[in-house]
């Protein structure tokens, strides 16, 4: 069994063994819901965030956006596109989607202001892709593409429920 850290890298560089270990590690939750609160903080320091309300502010939503999105890829990847070996529980996709958080790490660097924009979008576009790599190996695809569908039909349908609540609630 790899460390944590170690779990983290292998998640980063798409490590399909990694996300293995991690779906049937049903004692690393905690480590899963660790790496999307650090990551999250990442981010949050990374835009010039300094303010401790503001911080758990940012952390609060990016934890409870990272849930939605987990639950909706959960519904559909096994109840609207299952494939033939399809079986996953809520534990496995949050443990799997939590490790493929560990890039997010990274966001840490946009504290400096040349290289925000560009981290921020490296980054993002990285994590999508371990995103869709812990959903293939959590809801057992034997296609990368079955696991794009889901992650973006979970992800556009996380986008308008997310950010429809954030804009009402401003």
């Amino acid at each position: 069994m790899q460390s944590f850290p170690a779990r983290m890298v292998g998640a980063a560089r798409l490590h399909s063994g990694t996300y293995e270990e991690v779906e049937s590690d049903i004692t690393a939750n905690g480590q899963a819901i660790a790496v999307v609160v650090i990551a999250s903080l990442a981010a949050a320091v990374g835009v010039g965030a300094t303010d401790p309300r503001a911080l758990l502010g940012m952390l609060g939503a990016a934890i409870l956006s990272w849930l939605i999105w987990v639950m909706l890829t959960l519904f559909i990847g096994t109840r609207l596109l299952p494939g033939s070996a399809t079986k996953a529980d809520f534990g496995e996709v949050l443990r799997t989607t939590g490790f493929s958080a560990s890039v997010g790490i990274l966001r840490v660097l946009g504290v400096i202001p040349a290289i925000r924009g560009p981290v921020f979008a490296v980054v993002t576009i990285w994590m999508l892709i371990t995103f869709v790599i812990a959903i293939r190996q959590a809801l057992d695809y034997t296609r990368t593409g079955r696991a794009v569908a889901v992650c973006l039909l979970g992800w556009f349908i996380h986008g308008i429920l997310f950010f429809g609540f954030v804009r009402s609630v401003i």
